[in-house]
Parts: structure tokens; C-alpha cells; sequence
């Protein structure tokens, strides 16, 4: 399984959150640095479409796991809970498209 690792104790606010994906996905340089960006980013997970450093074949996964996410939960719980609610969102958009879901998340 691909995986991906933010540190939810580096998250403190929005910006934090986009620097952090934006390395973390490898993310174009254009990446508009909010969660519609962030979706679109990720919405084309199996296509190689440079939106993103990872390509992932017919049946992977990427998951993101999610280190100190309990104190991202008490420090900034909107920015977890949008979080959850996009990738719910892209997951569908992959069944919508017949694909099965690209994403997971993994709260450590």
C-alpha cells in the first residue's frame, strides 16, 4: 500500500495544513492552498496527470496516515473534520467513475 504521513502536532492552521500537503503530495506549483485544490489534486489519483508525485494503479490504495491526530482533533478540528469529510467525498467520486476508492485515512 502507498502511503503517506502528515503530522497532525505540525498543523496548527489552514496554511500549516496546505505546506504540509503540498510536500507531503507533491502537490504542482499552482496548488491553490485550499480543500477545493486539495481535492482536485487528488481526484486523479490513477491517471498521470502531474496533480501529484504518486500514480496509483487500478486496485491501490494511497492512505494517509495521520500522526497525533488526536491533538490535531483538540488544536484545529475543523481542519480534521474537513479532512474525513473530502476524502468521504473523492472516495465517492473514484465509485462514481467505477473505480474503488483511492483513499484512506488512518488516525494515529
Amino acid at each position: 500500500m502507498t502511503k503517506v504521513i502528515l503530522d497532525g502536532a505540525a498543523i496548527r492552521d489552514w496554511a500549516a495544513f496546505h505546506n504540509l500537503c503540498e510536500q507531503a503530495f507533491g502537490f504542482p506549483e499552482f496548488y491553490g492552498r485550499n480543500m477545493n485544490a486539495w481535492v482536485d489534486c487528488l481526484s486523479y489519483l490513477r491517471d498521470d496527470d502531474g496533480m501529484s508525485k504518486f500514480h496509483l494503479t487500478e486496485h491501490e490504495v494511497l492512505q494517509i496516515e495521520l500522526l497525533h491526530a488526536e491533538q490535531l482533533r483538540q488544536s484545529a478540528p475543523e481542519i480534521l473534520e474537513e479532512l474525513e469529510f473530502c476524502i468521504a467525498a473523492l472516495n465517492e467520486r473514484y465509485e462514481d467513475y467505477g473505480e474503488l476508492p483511492a483513499l484512506s485515512l488512518l488516525l494515529r
